[in-house]
């Protein structure tokens, strides 16, 4: 399939103001992240996976994508309702008293689009790995995704998880890393360093690839490479590079944005920077 680069980052652009304007209305949210991902979640929901808005839980004969860095909800929120997993106007409910877009995904509700409760950091790619084992026993070809943010990996958790997908030969996973290089008290560096991060995957048996989470032509490539690379015997990440607050330029590059809602000067002019293409809600 072609890739449509001017599509893909018009669609962009639209889920990055429908990320202002949820995170502002709300007066609550993490528009950093989710600004820094939007390339990513539009070239997988709208060029990538193969899936049905029509939404089944247990995700048979299709793809399925897990967020484990829940925080960065506004991102995923406006690509499932861009991509036709519900009204788009319900973005306006966001963190809103008995909506079904909470601040962290949650299932209770019944949104659809959405297989666990996210944003206890390390559990997402546990999560992902019981899928893709789920998979394998249905005899089901399709494959397993799961974005974690950097900052996450500092948690135990997943570091038990990669062990295991290794050990038992996970081959139809696919976790991507949000490398952005900063988490909400600082850069990561000066929290805890991750240091050699590729080498730490590779030492775990993993199959590394590194990625421009802004450049939809090397994201989809790669993906889709890593989808090909599949059954072979060992589990797969994406280290994607990405600019915390991508778009926005007081927002992009810090940490300070990590989970803090812009004012009505700021919003007015975050706005003015992304040009709106699909119509706002």
């Amino acid at each position: 399939m072609s890739i449509d680069i001017e599509k893909l980052k018009a669609i962009s652009s639209q889920v990055r103001r429908d990320i202002i304007r949820q995170v502002a209305s709300a007066n609550s949210g993490h528009p950093g992240g989710s600004l820094g991902c939007a390339d990513f979640f539009t070239a997988m929901y709208f060029h990538i996976l193969k899936h049905d808005p029509n939404f089944n839980m247990d995700g048979r004969n299709e793809d399925m994508f897990f967020l484990s860095n829940g925080h960065i909800s506004p991102v995923w929120y406006s690509t499932l309702s861009r991509s036709g997993y519900f009204p788009i106007d319900e973005l306006a409910t966001f963190r809103k008293i008995n909506s079904r877009l909470q601040g962290h995904p949650a299932t209770h509700e019944g949104l659809p689009g959405i297989r666990i409760a996210s944003g206890s950091l390390g559990q997402g790619l546990s999560a992902a790995i019981g899928a893709a084992l789920a998979k394998k026993l249905n005899k089901d070809d399709r494959n397993v995704f799961v974005l974690m943010g950097d900052g996450e990996l500092q948690e135990g958790q997943v570091w038990e998880a990669m062990m295991f997908a290794a050990h038992h030969t996970i081959d139809n996973l696919i976790a991507i890393v949000d490398w952005n290089g900063q988490q909400i008290d600082g850069p990561n560096d000066s929290v805890m360093s991750l240091g050699d991060l590729p080498a730490k995957w590779k030492s775990f048996d993993w199959k590394v690839s590194e990625i421009d989470g802004h450049d939809f032509g090397n994201i989809i490539n790669t993906v889709e490479k890593c989808i090909d690379n599949c059954g072979n015997g060992y589990p797969q990440v994406i280290l994607m590079k990405t600019e915390m607050g991508k778009g926005v330029d007081f927002m992009e590059g810090t940490h300070h944005w990590h989970g803090k809602a812009p004012n009505a000067e700021q919003t007015i002019n975050a706005l003015s920077q992304l040009k709106e293409t699909l119509g706002d809600y």
